[in-house]
């Protein structure tokens, strides 16, 4: 241990990622949706060669509304954003996020794997579980920015047409 730092002095037993070659995707805003009451901005992130394609996002909003219509999924009244990763191939994450209790960030995952009909809720088991991946954090970190810059203005309708306009897009 250096004592300095508190940093090991051989960091070669962590983080050793074997057999991974790290590639870029990018994140392309969409049109904003309306699902159980909430209001939420839409992200796509793919490769640029394999965008997620209309019928996969028609899907997934089709789904959306359903778990909104049936209140498995309640927004009532919520601020958020939603992302359709198209994770390879043709499994894709739908990852809903909402704003509550002023400044948290909650989260309901949903999945389609290539064989499925449709998405599913995804089961996250165990206390220490994924939440983002690199890809996805470069629009979750534009949201955190732009949900502080709303918490810290008038929080009107004007506040909540910037915050609404003020999406990401580029690489990840």
């Amino acid at each position: 241990m250096n004592r300095l730092s508190g940093l090991p002095a051989n960091l070669s037993g962590f983080g050793t990622i074997e057999g991974y070659v790290h590639y870029p995707k990018t994140v392309t805003p969409g049109l904003p949706v309306t699902a159980g009451g909430g209001l939420l901005k839409w992200y796509d992130i793919s490769e640029e060669a394999t965008p997620v394609t209309r019928e996969t996002s028609a899907m997934a909003q089709r789904f959306l509304a359903a778990e909104t219509a049936t209140g498995r999924l309640s927004l009532k009244g919520e601020l958020g954003f939603v992302i359709l990763h198209r994770c390879g191939g043709d499994f894709h994450f739908l990852l809903v996020s909402s704003w509550r209790n002023a400044n948290e960030m909650w989260e309901t995952v949903y999945a389609k794997k290539a064989e499925a009909s449709d998405f599913s809720l995804f089961a996250l088991p165990g206390p220490h579980r994924a939440t983002f991946c690199v890809w996805e954090l470069a629009a979750v970190n534009h949201e955190r920015l732009a949900f502080s810059r709303y918490l810290s203005s008038a929080r009107d309708d004007a506040a909540k047409r910037v915050y609404l306009d003020d999406m990401y897009g580029g690489g990840a």
